[in-house]
């Protein structure tokens, strides 16, 4: 595009966001009380920041927690199956090994397009897809709290990726400034809330040559990870007889809030200790948006033994019975 052009677009945008009353999102961002308030909320109890880029504690009450005292550090996360070792930054405001240096602007890029600071495309464990559906005044709060944090020194060993594989995911395009969300309707809201949660995410199975959810099985469960008392299995979420079906509101609330339906208690692998610190509205937002997602069939369930799938093409319990 030439800069002619590019620069008149630029203006216009500009002028047609000053006629709405709306100013876009100004760098660096200004830190305020309210900013940091909905920051700290957001990156402890939706978008769980901390569940990445923190090592987790191995055990005890904390299990499935980040490490006490290192939020934000880093951490490395080892995907034999793919052949990757992947370091995820300390986005601590550590001189050194942390993100002083990085403007908020090179920042936002990074959370919303998937750019580094240093220009690279960042691995897309980092859920750029989805935080660039994000509200630009929640991304500001989130920006403002991370740069809140203590300073903590961890230098992290250089990803390893197979340039195979670091080939095909590429980064994003820029959003149009002061980007908004539709959140007028409760399921609309819980649409916006598991979005920044990325439960895709997890309650997906996904293809690992693209990285990508596999279509039709949004939010269906059987994507497979290894802890250490053995592979985990996501579960389907969806209102299909196989998923949560017989799910009530209150049921939701108590499962996310105790970790546990009943006897039946979640693995530490689904961050309900973080998820259950969100807001009773926030937490029925989400119920009324999983209600309306498509119906997918598939059968999972960590109690049974693991066959092979042939919807998902995992390994997982009931594998056999899809």
């Amino acid at each position: 595009m030439r800069p002619t052009i590019r620069l008149t677009l630029v203006l216009l945008t500009l002028l047609f966001l000053a006629a709405c009353g709306r100013k876009p999102l100004q760098f660096p961002i200004e830190r305020t009380a309210s900013r940091l308030a909905r920051g700290n909320y957001l990156v402890n109890s939706v978008a769980q920041c901390f569940g990445c880029h923190t090592e987790d504690t191995p055990d005890g009450d904390r299990a499935g927690l980040p490490r006490a005292g290192l939020e934000g550090s880093g951490n490395v996360f080892k995907l034999d199956a793919l052949h990757l070792s992947v370091s995820v930054p300390n986005i601590t405001p550590d001189s050194e090994t942390g993100l002083a240096a990085v403007s908020d602007q090179d920042l936002f890029r990074a959370i919303t397009q998937g750019i580094g600071h240093d220009g690279h495309t960042l691995f897309p464990m980092m859920p750029y897809k989805y935080f660039h559906e994000m509200a630009d005044e929640d991304l500001a709060s989130i920006i403002v709290y991370i740069r809140s944090l203590p300073a903590k020194r961890n230098q992290l060993p250089k990803s390893e990726i197979p340039p195979m594989l670091a080939n095909t995911y590429k980064p994003l395009d820029p959003r149009p400034p002061n980007f908004t969300a539709d959140l007028s309707t409760p399921s609309k809201r819980g649409a916006y809330l598991a979005n920044a949660a990325h439960c895709i995410g997890c309650h997906t199975a996904f293809d690992m040559t693209t990285l990508q959810p596999k279509a039709g099985m949004e939010f269906g469960g059987g994507a497979v990870f290894d802890t250490p008392k053995g592979p985990v299995a996501s579960a389907n979420l969806t209102p299909d007889p196989s998923g949560i079906s017989y799910y009530d509101e209150r049921m939701f609330l108590e499962t996310i809030r105790n970790g546990a339906n009943g006897a039946r208690k979640l693995s530490t692998q689904m961050p309900w200790k973080i998820f259950r610190h969100m807001t009773d509205t926030d937490l029925r937002d989400i119920f009324a948006f999983l209600r309306m997602v498509k119906p997918v069939h598939h059968r999972t369930d960590n109690t049974e033994v693991f066959t092979p799938c042939k919807k998902c093409g995992n390994r997982h319990g009931l594998g056999a019975d899809n």
